[in-house]
């Protein structure tokens, strides 16, 4: 028996989509530390607040995973998908224009929250597959994850090079192109 190499027109937006989320994880890594540094006025916290930023954004995750997991299940996963597609760039902007620490804070639990679409991305993996193409296609978010950790934070450090928020405007942008896209692409799987 062979197995078809035509791709379901979904796997590419969920490609895409965990790519985008982990590539604006790892755009922020180089310059995350100097913008809590900013915000927290050299008053020595900076460590300690970027350790609860982090731990913000890993905990809102955990949180809010088996509740858009459910929500896909209960909805179908296009309109989770694209709902964390907006509140990934919602929250880059957030980010972007963070006057305090407290208003990053919210940003990043809002990046987290809305991160944890690849429960639904698996999901829809899962949906769209064949017992033939299932590896392959879990193959595709293995590669996403891989690509968006390498190629991430290598890229953050050179357009914060640049500007301290230029990350953030490219992981934004990233994450409403996505939206975009699968407006247009994504069907329900």
């Amino acid at each position: 028996m062979s197995v078809s190499t035509k791709r379901p027109p979904g796997l590419l937006f969920i490609f895409l989509t965990l790519l985008i989320d982990l590539l604006g994880l790892g755009l922020i890594i180089p310059v995350m530390p100097e913008m809590v540094g900013r915000l927290v006025h050299g008053t020595g916290g900076t460590a300690q607040a970027y350790g609860v930023l982090i731990s913000l954004y890993a905990t809102m995750q955990f949180l809010f995973a088996p509740l858009l997991g459910g929500l896909s299940d209960a909805y179908g996963r296009r309109p989770v998908l694209l709902l964390s597609a907006l509140g990934t760039a919602a929250s880059m902007v957030a980010v972007l224009y963070a006057p305090s620490l407290g208003w990053l804070y919210a940003a990043r639990a809002l990046s987290g929250a809305t991160s944890a679409n690849i429960t639904a991305a698996n999901a829809y993996i899962a949906d769209i597959s064949t017992p033939q193409t299932r590896a392959r296609n879990f193959g595709v978010v293995g590669a996403a994850f891989g690509l968006g950790f390498v190629a991430g934070p290598a890229l953050g450090g050179l357009l914060g090079s640049v500007d301290l928020r230029l990350p953030f405007i490219a992981a934004a942008a990233l994450a409403l192109l996505s939206f975009v896209y699968g407006l247009w692409v994504l069907p329900e799987s």
